[in-house]
């Protein structure tokens, strides 16, 4: 595990947090991902389901986290289950997590191998009334494919059917969307990375290179400074690709007059940052580019003003609309009468601002929360606006990542140029 990532007082307030919150005579269970397949025999790099992560900072597969707070056995209270490194695993793939250091990490006492989780459950369980599981419960979570927690609910309420099933994603999400001092410094590192890896592939860019060698740059910049590579699939996009929201190929060349559009952000201990900027390819923007980036620029300055506690996010989002529309009526893309007779249900602004202003930050990129309610202190959400117009080959979005605070908000970002 790199330096500085883990702090085993977070995790253990996290799961004291959690515990307060659930019924009397309870047992929450919490697995690792999977290690997903690609083809044969190869599987894709590990990725640990983040609830998971945010109350032990175990990152290996084979974990499960056991939370019985009304456990008569005071060791019983806390479990992690992890996987035995045996000869076999020894061989191939070297020294997993022991469970000396699965109790520093996490400060739980009560650590057994993974082989023993039925057993171990089904003691617990038979003792509890309620059965608390956990889900993938994101709001634009596609569960094409069943992770291992939602596996497993099937598999109790086939063994065990009696008991009363309560959802943790609800109680999760409200947690983690309040970060705490040692998170924020996980997102600032991670910001911190960004920029010197924004710096370098800046130096670098010019005429006649790759989209793919800018993506390198920036990897070894990351790795170099102790993350361990993208928070996101990096979007490096030039030319009219500028304007494709998700494009994740970066195979074109960059050439002369072009923008290329970096959305591009370094992790730091599986907290990620999330960063766009956009650069003329020859180190000048000529007018209409200038005009188009000052524009979105304006969005940016507007939505950071306004980013305060206490505000709805409904009402954070009308403002930047209204915002988007001014700027559009300056880049003469459509009219005031236009947008008076504009249907309110599909506002102009959206031709060429289609995507939202603002998502949480944290553990994942799009991070867990209720964007329904208030921005409160202490939330960190990105601010993204951007303008793209197709017809002209020129898309244009400046992002960076805000803490919320007590009185307005802070840009963990601001010392890299924009």
């Amino acid at each position: 595990m790199r330096p500085n990532t883990f702090q085993s007082d977070f995790y253990q307030n996290n799961r004291q947090r959690l515990a307060s919150q659930l019924k009397s005579h309870s047992v929450a269970v919490l697995h690792s991902n999977h290690k997903m397949p690609t083809n044969a025999d190869s599987t894709h790099p590990f990725i640990q389901n983040s609830d998971l992560f945010y109350l032990t900072g175990i990152d290996q597969e084979d974990t499960t986290l056991l939370l019985v707070p009304d456990a008569p056995n005071e060791k019983m209270k806390e479990v992690i289950l992890i996987r035995h490194t045996d000869d076999h695993v020894l061989t191939w793939e070297g020294q997993k997590i022991t469970k000396e250091e699965a109790r520093k990490i996490s400060g739980v006492e009560t650590i057994l191998w993974h082989h023993e989780f039925e057993n171990t459950f089904h003691q617990l369980a038979i003792g509890c009334e309620h059965i608390y599981l956990n889900a993938n419960e994101h709001t634009r979570a596609e569960n094409l494919v069943k992770n291992k927690d939602e596996q497993f609910i099937d598999w109790c309420k086939t063994n065990l059917p009696l008991h009363s099933y309560q959802r943790l994603a609800p109680i999760l999400h409200q947690l983690r969307v309040f970060k705490q001092d040692f998170e924020i410094k996980q997102i600032k590192t991670a910001c911190d990375i960004t920029k010197k890896g924004f710096e370098r592939v800046a130096k670098f860019l010019k005429p006649k290179v790759f989209e793919y060698e800018l993506e390198a740059e920036l990897i070894h910049e990351f790795i170099r400074n102790g993350s361990k590579g993208f928070a996101y699939q990096p979007i490096i996009a030039s030319g009219s690709n500028t304007c494709v929201l998700h494009y994740v190929t970066n195979q074109n060349q960059c050439y002369d007059g072009d923008l290329v559009l970096l959305d591009v952000a370094s992790e730091y201990g599986n907290y990620k940052s999330d960063l766009t900027r956009v650069l003329p390819v020859n180190g000048k923007f000529n007018k209409r580019q200038k005009e188009v980036y000052q524009a979105v620029l304006n969005m940016f300055h507007y939505a950071k003003k306004i980013l305060k506690p206490g505000l709805n996010f409904e009402e954070y989002n009308k403002a930047i609309g209204e915002k988007a529309e001014e700027e559009l009526i300056t880049l003469g893309l459509f009219d005031l009468k236009e947008v008076r007779n504009q249907d309110k249900k599909s506002p102009l602004y959206k031709r060429y601002f289609m995507h939202g202003i603002s998502h949480f930050l944290g553990l994942d990129v799009h991070d867990v929360g209720n964007m329904r309610g208030k921005i409160e202190a202490n939330m960190v959400l990105t601010c993204e606006p951007g303008i793209y117009i197709r017809k002209e080959g020129i898309g244009i979005r400046l992002e960076n990542d805000i803490l919320i605070t007590q009185n307005g908000n802070l840009d963990l970002m601001d010392s890299i140029p924009i």
